[in-house]
């Protein structure tokens, strides 16, 4: 594929327009829009950018990182400049993970579609690249850094830069012969094929090397039987080996002659621990495969909080990318704070703080055309209603207007429901879920009494209370006798109508089992969640850590769809479990890890070019307070290209259902807090059974760092060896729950001075993100399987970072504790 794309660089006009470079407005804001220089390497596989044709020119971006390009009508940013930039010379450039969008202006329309249709050609060709491909690009990456004078040769001197460059420090005499024996040439310098073979002899795996030989006769190739013995003694593919080994050797061979001959090279045997085909991800966990005819209420919802921010809490930006972003994901939940908006429209925001407004009528919008496209189970819009009768009723307008059928506003059927609809009944619609008039049953309006403090209710000024739709028609609020300045919103009876799921308020589990329906949900306080909930949590998901890592790596499960089957514990009402008391008459299940080795780990500060990682791995377990622990290895000195650790760990988890496993890479340092540098995350129960030796791969992206081309490259490093058999434990009742990242700013806001709020102000979050391949491999009876995840890499955002926790239970399905 890499050789494709060096043909269309030279035949595509495209793609030879954009190298050539041309002169665009990068916008940021409606302030900010500045001419900037593009230009497309020679390489295919970056863009750079200058301030001016000719100029001192840095990276931008690497194609690698480009997840699709939109045209500017589908823009935010631009349709708000529409007045000054034609629509359709703009287009935005929308990255992988957390990364801004870039939002371009070309100077016609012809320009525009050149740079649209050459980056989304380059997109789909680099999408397709195997993992013979990635590597091959990612070599040709390195030597272009590495040759400092582009002569197409490197000196010793260059290699040694490029080592630091590598975060590797090797010592001089070793570095040198590894030199020498590939300068085949004799020349003093290494060409290309070159220094193939001298970054091999630099990534040469004793382990590998040494299990590849325990099945090939001769220690140069694996014969299709020979395979097939590895596939058996050692992947437990006992019955599905024979089958499977001609069809891995045809995918992971690198040579024309072993794919005829049904032979596996030690490269081919490299590529076949990098591929798919040996996961410790359960591949029967990777589609949907849980029963999804439950209701609602069993099962753990992927859940978004503050949907709209893509910045922090208190003065960050509300954007509708952040829709976007969480349902491109599988969020399953996203929140719209609605307020009163000018002109009659209503706008979404983080209520009395200085965050940014966005029309509801584009958030509306956004949903609509992503709400399904990851996942086509039920959406649900929790709306937090804050509006004036009158916006309200356009509330109501737009919602049936631009969501059509796909707003489920009837039962289904038009039958009246005992009980909350399964995912596989709702697909395809979308739930509103808030503040509800009327009821399913006529009692239950009388619950409303008991939840609100006895008060007699007087209208306000020059109303008159005769009946109480008049009364609605004449003022949208009721004043609180005794409390003058507060004021009680009345619901539209148009927006209440359109409402699936009643928002009530929390008293405890007895009070919702005797007086909730099944309709009805609730949102906990905080301390009360922080005591109550712990299964599952939404997400404020602008923020990178350690919440979106578990959230990220839990729902990863079941196809992606945003819904997981609770544990059978968490659904029948009529067993009993304590998280803090677990019933003990089962068997726990032991994992052991050995922590072998670590290979291509990216650098903490790229800025420093001679600045090399001392890495170490935590391992650790969260679930019930019994079984959460954390372990982690000694540091490496000065190796981040090839670590070794040799290490093994150990857990005892009793409640496998409700634990996950994360892997921590992190940089060692005697001065201060160790630096991340990656992590990845999987349930436990979604691991290999029965499969002592296994092996994983972590996949990540770098947001282009100065002066540094992205590259990729997958190799076995990180080795695990789960063992112990499963078991059930009694059951509990089940809990959602929501949990954010984020600060509780009204509350906090009123209290900061006018230079407090100046650092709020400039504060800003930030995350990053890296691209590189690091394959983690687990030890013992299954050798090698690999998946490839997000490894995601976080920056320390903002001072006013706080824990928010906010839990959302489905009252109908809790039985008492």
């Amino acid at each position: 594929m890499a050789s494709v794309i060096q043909d269309r660089l030279t035949t595509d006009q495209d793609l030879l327009q954009m190298q050539e470079g041309m002169l665009m407005r990068k916008v940021r804001s409606k302030s900010w829009k500045k001419l900037r220089y593009f230009r497309l390497q020679k390489d295919g596989m970056t863009v750079w950018h200058a301030r001016q044709a000719g100029g001192n020119e840095k990276p931008s971006f690497s194609i690698s990182d480009v997840e699709m390009v939109r045209k500017g009508h589908d823009s935010e940013l631009l349709r708000s400049l529409a007045e000054e930039f034609p629509l359709e010379q703009g287009f935005t450039v929308v990255f992988h993970g957390r990364r801004s969008n870039l939002d371009l202006v070309a100077n016609s329309v012809e320009e525009a579609q050149t740079w649209m249709q050459g980056l989304q050609l380059l997109v789909d060709l680099v999408t397709s690249m195997d993992q013979q491909e990635w590597l091959d690009q990612w070599l040709k990456d390195w030597f272009q850094r590495g040759d400092k004078n582009q002569d197409g040769r490197m000196s010793f001197t260059e290699i040694q830069r490029l080592l630091h460059l590598m975060n590797m420090e090797m010592d001089h005499e070793y570095a040198f012969h590894l030199f020498q024996a590939a300068d085949i040439s004799q020349t003093g310098t290494l060409e290309r094929e070159e220094f193939v073979h001298f970054y091999k002899s630099l990534t040469k795996r004793k382990e590998i090397r040494k299990l590849f030989e325990n099945f090939s006769a001769d220690g140069k190739k694996l014969t299709l039987l020979e395979f097939v013995d590895f596939l058996q003694g050692e992947q437990k593919e006992k019955d599905y080996a024979p089958g499977c080994a001609l069809e891995f050797i045809n995918r992971c061979e690198p040579s024309d002659s072993g794919k005829l001959r049904h032979v596996l090279s030690m490269d081919g045997f490299l590529s076949y621990l990098c591929s798919k085909d040996g996961d410790i991800f359960n591949p029967v966990c990777l589609p949907v495969y849980q029963d999804m005819t439950q209701p609602l209420s069993h099962y753990f919802i992927n859940s978004s909080h503050n949907t709209y921010l893509v910045g922090d809490q208190l003065c960050g930006q509300s954007s509708v990318e952040g829709y976007i972003r969480a349902l491109k994901r599988g969020c399953r939940c996203v929140e719209v704070d609605v307020w009163d908006g000018p002109n009659g429209e209503p706008i979404v925001y983080h209520g009395h703080t200085l965050t940014s407004r966005i029309p509801f009528k584009d958030v509306v919008t956004a949903v609509a055309q992503y709400a399904f496209q990851t996942s086509d189970y039920p959406l649900i819009l929790s709306l937090e209603n804050h509006c004036s009768w009158e916006q309200q009723q356009t509330l109501a307008q737009h919602l049936t207007e631009i969501l059509g059928e796909q707003l489920l506003s009837a039962p289904l059927e038009g039958l009246l429901p005992t009980q909350l609809p399964s995912p596989e009944q709702l697909r395809g619609k979308i739930l509103l879920k808030g503040k509800k008039l009327e009821t399913c049953e006529p009692d239950v309006e009388e619950e409303d009494k008991e939840e609100e403090p006895e008060c007699d209710l007087e209208p306000l000024q020059g109303t008159q209370v005769e009946s109480e739709p008049e009364l609605q028609e004449q003022e949208p609020f009721l004043r609180i006798k005794g409390k003058k300045k507060k004021l009680k919103p009345i619901l539209c009876p148009a927006l209440s109508a359109l409402v699936s799921l009643k928002s009530v308020p929390f008293h405890s589990f007895s009070h919702s089992k005797e007086h909730y329906r099944f309709y009805e949900t609730s949102s906990f306080s905080e301390s009360k969640a922080r005591n109550l909930i712990k299964e599952a949590v939404a997400m404020n998901m602008q923020t990178a850590g350690l919440e979106m890592d578990i959230c990220d790596g839990f729902f990863r499960q079941n196809g992606v769809c945003g819904y997981v089957l609770k544990p059978d514990f968490l659904r029948d009402a009529q067993t009993f479990f304590h998280p803090e008391r677990p019933i003990s008459p089962y068997k726990a299940q032991i994992l052991t890890i050995q922590v072998i080795s670590g290979q291509q780990l990216p650098k903490v500060n790229n800025t420093k070019e001679k600045s090399i990682v001392d890495p170490l791995v935590k391992v650790e377990v969260f679930g019930i307070p019994a079984d959460t622990a954390r372990q982690e290895t000694s540091y490496v000195e000065n190796n981040g290209f090839n670590p070794y650790w040799g290490q093994t760990l150990s857990f005892r988890v009793l409640v496998p259902e409700l634990a996950m496993l994360r892997f921590v890479v992190k940089d060692y340092d005697w001065k201060s807090r160790n630096d991340f540098i990656g992590q990845f995350t999987l349930p436990w129960t979604c691991m290999q059974q029965d499969c002592p030796f296994a092996s994983f791969q972590v996949t990540a992206t770098y947001t282009c760092s100065p002066g540094m081309a992205p590259a990729s490259i997958q190799l076995p490093s990180l080795c695990t060896s789960p063992s112990g058999k499963s078991q059930r434990l009694n059951p509990e009742v089940g809990t959602s729950g929501r949990m954010g990242a984020g600060l509780d700013s009204k509350k906090n806001l009123k209290n900061c001075s006018r230079e407090q709020m100046e650092v709020v102000k400039n504060s800003r979050l930030g995350t990053a993100r890296h691209k590189i391949t690091l394959p983690f491999l687990t030890n013992k009876s299954r050798t090698f399987t690999f998946f490839s995840l997000p490894f995601s890499f976080h920056k320390p955002f903002s001072i006013f970072r706080a824990l928010r926790l906010c839990a959302l239970c489905w009252n109908s399905s809790f039985p008492l504790l």
